[in-house]
């Protein structure tokens, strides 16, 4: 009877009860709670919910400013560097290929922005990042992602080091309540009399240049000074809240940041007329190059990220499309283009978030903030902006890279050297395509060395010739000058061992000196088979 009960209860049937004859139904069992329930009560048992929401606030903290500041250093206004902070924390941090990178407005393209904006206006902007945005979408999809990384570091570095270099330069006048030149050489050239005209211009300028400095100052000082205890509270938030409590307090005279009260004011949408510009090969050139160092540098920034934690490691190929997704939105609300950016993706692992949750909440962060209390934001000075991007500026020029990739050769080292100059000295694109053209030829030379050695063999009247490196036509004629120097009545043994490649005009040289050698009373002894395999550069065993 009781194996009859557990089953008639195991089976959720009716049972009957003896002293009250009635019926009565056996107890309900737990019900299994819906999928999207179990995850989300996962995510918060495991604690993943208290890093992510920590390394979201400390990654907004970071952002913030950085958004509102790039803007301005791009000559368009601070919302449209927080329309774009949104977009790359919302949008791309949800469909990213590298969970724990964010995305954003980048100082890396600021160059870009303004000339673009100095050339062709504000208007031309947004149909520019449309078309990147489009371009990473088909190489995203097209699976090159990966190829983006080929680019030889020294570059990437180098191109760093060169926009840090532009952004000082542009910054230092801004400091001054100042309007920045076009070019790198053009700020350099003009500071000098930027800072006469603001030492006898009055006393706002100056203001405005104590305010920068007191910013630096503070970022340098809690960068060396702070607690353990506090990492997590950057230090450019602190500057911000520092100096612009200080300018309200005492009431001082300088440019504050413009935000408009309503945040969907920023948004511009581009018209057919803008669009029908796109087919101007200048702006079909500068979408181009949008796209091109923007995805270096969101790879390469994904790479650096990759390294910083043990999580998942980066699809390039998602995260490439997703940037593109992103900049595709930024271009049709005519916001500034993104990249993965490393300062507030070193920040996002470094606070400890688990998930790409971490980097969606950020962006909702700016989006709430940028809503509800945007006269906060007004009360910033333009020029303790300018500070943390001079600050920024000056760090990405890492002068201790030069010995780092000297590690790896005095031309890289060079490559580097070059590739910041040139950026410095032109603009962005022409700085990389120098730096790029440079390590094609540093592997054309590299490719190109063979160290040719004829000794005396310990056999009476055989000598060996050893060719270590590539065989190429450029080494013809010295291959040429050695073979010349054999005396007759040798047997010439050659040696493959640490031959990696031979092309076609050296191979023919020694088969031509093989087939006359009879004449002179010599012999070539050679593994003809061998030698063939590495015409394609190839060292398979026979």
């Amino acid at each position: 009877m009781r194996s009859e009960g557990a089953s008639s209860r195991s089976s959720r049937t009716p049972v009957t009860c003896l002293r009250r004859r009635r019926t009565c139904a056996s107890p309900p069992l737990p019900q299994r709670l819906p999928e999207e329930r179990v995850v989300i009560r996962g995510y918060v048992s495991r604690g993943w919910f208290s890093r992510d929401l920590l390394g979201s606030i400390v990654v907004f903290l970071v952002a913030l400013p950085l958004c509102m500041g790039i803007a301005i250093a791009s000559g368009m206004p601070p919302a449209a560097g927080l329309v774009t902070g949104i977009v790359g924390g919302v949008v791309v941090g949800a469909i990213s290929g590298s969970p724990l990178q964010v995305s954003g407005p980048a100082a890396g393209l600021a160059v870009l922005v303004f000339e673009l904006v100095r050339e062709h206006g504000v208007a031309a902007l947004g149909p520019v990042v449309l078309l990147a945005g489009l371009i990473q979408i088909v190489a995203g999809l097209g699976r090159v992602g990966v190829w983006f990384r080929m680019i030889s570091p020294a570059v990437v570095a180098g191109m760093l080091s060169g926009i840090g270099i532009l952004i000082v330069a542009s910054q230092l006048h801004v400091l001054i309540d100042a309007l920045p030149k076009a070019r790198g050489l053009e700020n350099f050239a003009a500071l000098p009399g930027a800072l006469m005209d603001a030492m006898s211009g009055g006393a706002g300028s100056m203001v405005a240049l104590l305010v920068g400095l007191a910013t630096i100052a503070i970022m340098l000082g809690w960068e060396k000074l702070r607690p353990p205890s506090l990492r997590f509270v950057p230090g450019a938030l602190l500057a911000v809240v520092a100096v612009t409590a200080t300018v309200q307090w005492l009431g001082a005279d300088v440019k504050k940041v413009e935000v408009p009260s309503n945040l969907l004011a920023a948004i511009s949408l581009p018209t057919f007329e803008s669009l029908a510009a796109l087919s101007q090969p200048s702006l079909l050139l500068a979408a181009l190059t949008f796209a091109l160092i923007a995805s270096a540098e969101t790879l390469l920034s994904a790479a650096a990220v990759d390294r910083m934690h043990g999580g998942a490691r980066t699809h390039y190929d998602r995260e490439l499309t997703a940037q593109g997704v992103g900049n595709l939105i930024c271009g049709v609300l005519g916001a500034l283009p993104m990249t993965g950016v490393i300062v507030r993706s070193a920040a996002n692992v470094q606070a400890g978030s688990a998930t790409r949750m971490a980097t969606i909440m950020h962006g909702g962060w700016i989006l709430v903030f940028a809503m509800l209390l945007p006269w906060l934001m007004r009360m910033t000075p333009v020029a303790c902006l300018a500070g943390i991007l001079v600050f920024t500026g000056i760090k990405m020029v890492n002068l201790k890279q030069m010995k780092a990739l000297a590690a790896y050769g005095r031309s890289t080292a060079l490559i580097y050297l070059v590739t910041t100059l040139a950026i410095v000295a032109t603009d962005l694109l022409t700085g990389v395509l120098i730096g790029f053209a440079l390590s094609l030829l540093r592997l054309v030379w590299q490719f190109s060395q063979l160290r040719i050695g004829l000794d005396q063999h310990a056999e009476p009247g055989t000598s060996r010739l050893r060719l270590d490196g590539s065989a190429t036509f450029l080494k013809v004629p010295a291959l040429a000058r050695v073979l010349e120097r054999v005396p007759p009545n040798t047997r010439l043994m050659l040696e493959l061992d640490r031959l990696n490649h031979v092309d076609q005009a050296c191979l023919e040289l020694l088969a031509d000196w093989g087939r006359h050698a009879p004449a002179r009373g010599s012999e070539l002894v050679v593994d003809w088979s061998a030698l063939q395999r590495r015409v394609e550069g190839t060292r398979q065993a026979a």
